[in-house]
Formats: structure tokens, C-alpha cells, sequence
């Protein structure tokens, strides 16, 4: 699963990385099982993005 804006355009690592800080935030820093899968698919895709602007600056 790839996130998402509401347009549908995939996210950057700047957008995903607002998204785990603010799945943080509202969870008070502890995670439901459920916030915990959503934390982990945002951080993998976070990492996949930051590798791919790097490779894009390049």
C-alpha cells in the first residue's frame, strides 16, 4: 500500500514523515495495534521516498 494524498498523488518523505509525526502525536506516543501497522507502512514508504529523491538528486 502506497500512501496517499487525497488526490491520489503519491506522497513525498516530507509528507510521510508529518504523517508518523502526527499518528505520534495524537497516539500520545503509544500505538494501538491498529496505529502500530499504519506507523510501520509509513515508515517503510517514508524510507522508499527518501531513497528515491536521492537517487532523483543525483
Amino acid at each position: 500500500m502506497i500512501p496517499t494524498d487525497d488526490a491520489g498523488s503519491v506522497l513525498s518523505a516530507d509528507e510521510l514523515n508529518e504523517r508518523i509525526r502526527g499518528l505520534l502525536a495524537r497516539s500520545g506516543g503509544r500505538l494501538s495495534v491498529e496505529q502500530r501497522r499504519e506507523y510501520e507502512v509509513l515508515v517503510v514508504e517514508w524510507a522508499a521516498a527518501v531513497r528515491g529523491e536521492i537517487v532523483k538528486a543525483a
